[in-house]
């Protein structure tokens, strides 16, 4: 399968892992739950982790390589405080300012 579309994935976060397994059919997430988050691959997606902290997403349908990164993604958005969870590699949080003390 020849991959015209990528969309890349950055894990951001003390502890929180990916990994893929059989082939790219299968993606692993250690997000700080007490369980891993397993999630299956939709069928014209291959998923791909550089490192523990990046993941791939790649296929041949722009539409189903979005539709996965976007489901990856929702296990654990970006936090506004922090900047915590999982985030495209190309996007900007804007962190939020804490509390002012007097």
């Amino acid at each position: 399968m020849e991959a015209k579309f990528f969309r890349f994935l950055k894990i951001v976060g003390v502890g929180f892992k990916a990994k893929a397994e059989s082939q790219g059919r299968l993606l692993y997430l250690k997000l700080g739950c007490s369980h891993e988050v397993e999630l299956t691959v939709l069928p014209a997606v291959r998923v791909f982790c550089f490192k523990p902290n990046i993941i791939c997403c790649a296929g041949i349908d722009e539409e189903r390589v979005h539709q996965f990164a976007a489901s990856v993604r929702s296990c654990k958005p970006p936090e506004v405080h922090e900047g915590k969870g999982i985030m495209y590699i190309d996007e900007v949080i804007k962190k939020k300012q804490g509390k002012k003390s007097k």
